[in-house]
């Protein structure tokens, strides 16, 4: 039991000791020191520099698109073997591309720079390509429900290439058959960092993505005192590519001291470590796997939150636009009913005028025309003047014949005495 702990725990300071710090970055809490630079790396961009987070660096930003961005290691790797491992998250809208390039290269950023893989030109070492290109459509639900709602349905590879110099990658007629291993993998918004593992041994090269085997080689060798670089391009519809850590480590340095044979030897010289210091460890290394999951479930908590608002708002946008057109629709409704009763207004209105000019054509007729006709009534109608003057004068004189004929009798008859 004592024997099996001191071998864990000098496996864990062997490979702790086997880091080349002067080449990684994102071991510690923060990975700049002062959130400007990156000591022994060298941060460039195209439209847009990378943007130092505590956590990682944004090679591409979500907005706007068409940006570029670099990090460069200026450190050169000594070591035959290593293990280069990369945690990177690829992030954007549905239909959203972009390539994220890993280079292993003789001159460094020289001659690459920001450059992705359609368009460097010569250079010598290796690239390690994360696009688009050659993904399947994903059809069945291997990781649940919940990351094929966040995902959806994509594609992607993780391709490598290697060029001697003497290839112009971005005049080539067809930079992918230039291939030598690739497996597709769908990188794109999983809501988690992926881990990417180039690992090159004495016998044996291999290219592992979260702890799979993408594609592996038994030719493959590549020499020493190269430079590993990071370069990313979004497209037009952009990928945000974030970088959370870069770890180099020597596999020749770990492989001698995790030599079971050496580590005994070891022990009966030194004496063997205390029990309690492999419970601490081992419970160090608990703390430690169970923060990286709270930080990543807290990860997977924040992208479902702005998920969940950004289809709030989106819900919100579409309301306000339903809204806006039916009040749109009411208001042209009511302009087409009100131009309707303009018309008939003006419509009566010009009746009105109509009817009112009758009225007072009707009214000047009957003004001018009825005093003509009562005095042509009269002029025609009326008795003559003479007539009347020889009745009236008859009249007269009947009415005096019969009061003198009066008189007569009244003096002719007898006398009445009292």
């Amino acid at each position: 039991m004592v024997y099996f702990a001191n071998l864990c725990l000098l496996a864990t300071l062997a490979s702790a000791q086997s880091i080349l710090e002067s080449s990684s970055f994102g071991q510690t809490d923060r990975i700049s020191p002062n959130g400007v630079d990156i000591p022994g790396w060298h941060i460039s961009g195209e439209g847009q520099v990378p943007q130092l987070l505590s956590d990682k660096i944004v090679l591409t930003p979500p907005y706007p698109g068409n940006i570029r961005g670099a990090a460069w290691s200026g450190a050169r790797v000594e070591q035959s073997d290593w293990m280069a491992e990369l945690d990177f998250r690829a992030s954007g809208p549905a239909r959203g591309s972009g390539n994220l390039q890993v280079w292993f290269t003789k001159d460094g950023r020289a001659g690459i720079d920001t450059a992705s893989l359609y368009t460097v030109g010569n250079f010598d070492g290796m690239v390690i390509s994360i696009d688009q290109y050659g993904g399947k459509v994903r059809s069945q639900l291997p990781r649940g429900l919940l990351e094929y709602m966040l995902t959806g349905t994509k594609g992607g590879s993780i391709r490598g290439f290697m060029n001697d110099g003497s290839i112009d990658f971005k005049h080539h007629y067809s930079v992918d058959s230039l291939a030598f291993g690739h497996c597709d993998f769908s990188f794109r918004n999983l809501g988690r960092p992926s881990r990417l593992k180039i690992r090159q041994e004495p016998s044996n090269f291999e290219v592992v993505i979260d702890d799979k085997l993408c594609f592996s080689s038994d030719k493959i060798r590549m020499p020493s005192g190269y430079s590993f670089g990071l370069t990313a391009a979004s497209a037009e519809t952009p990928d945000s590519f974030e970088a959370y850590k870069f770890q180099l480590s020597s596999l020749s340095q770990s492989s001698q001291r995790q030599d079971p044979r050496q580590d005994s030897q070891s022990n009966a010289q030194q004496g063997s470590v205390p029990i309690s210091q492999s419970y601490e460890s081992q419970f160090g290394d608990l703390t430690n796997r169970l923060q990286s999951l709270a930080q990543a479930v807290q990860k997977l908590e924040d992208e479902i939150g702005i998920l969940h608002r950004d289809s709030d708002a989106h819900y919100r946008d579409i309301e306000r636009a339903l809204l806006n057109r039916d009040t749109l629709n009411s208001i042209i409704s009511q302009n087409d009913r009100i131009e309707r009763i303009d018309k008939t207004l003006t419509s009566f209105q010009s009746q009105v005028s109509n009817l009112h000019g009758l009225m007072k054509d009707s009214h000047d007729s009957l003004t001018e025309g009825i005093p003509k006709h009562l005095s042509n009534i009269i002029s025609t109608n009326a008795p003559r003047m003479g007539m009347l003057i020889f009745i009236f004068v008859v009249i007269q004189v009947l009415l005096y014949g019969v009061y003198t004929l009066y008189k007569r009798r009244s003096k002719q008859g007898p006398k009445k005495y009292l």
